[in-house]
């Protein structure tokens, strides 16, 4: 299933989908990397797709515009919760691929906290490993 991941390599944007406990499946658009043949995912660890992931990890991806319109073709997969040093590593991943773009919603991110009295408890980012089927 390498081969398979290696399709995303260059793509900036993916469609997840993740499913509800009723099978209704959920499309988010989300930044991927890929290493070592698995695809890595980052979010809010209280976004709805870690919730779902949390109770089905079955998952399906597929290449995206920013929007959310599919551009290529859905992989089938599942998803696991990385820690530790692999997660700081993938993290530093997306550092390289998407630089700006990610300062730029630190940046944004610092500036809607303004005046907020507790700064303090930003949530971490979680990282997701998608690995296909």
């Amino acid at each position: 299933m390498m081969e398979r991941a290696k399709q995303f390599t260059g793509a900036r944007y993916v469609s997840l989908e993740t499913f509800r406990r009723s099978g209704v499946p959920v499309r988010t658009v989300v930044w991927v990397v890929e290493d070592g043949g698995i695809l890595y995912v980052r979010t809010s660890p209280k976004s709805g797709k870690v919730k779902r992931i949390r109770n089905d990890p079955r998952v399906r991806i597929a290449e995206s515009n920013f929007r959310g319109a599919i551009t290529g073709s859905w992989a089938d997969g599942a998803a696991r919760f990385v820690a530790g040093d692999e997660a700081n590593r993938i993290l530093g991943l997306f550092r390289e691929k998407y630089g700006l773009q990610l300062k730029v919603l630190g940046w944004l991110g610092k500036l809607s906290r303004l005046g907020r009295t507790n700064q303090s408890q930003r949530p971490s980012m979680v990282v997701l490993a998608v690995e296909l089927t």
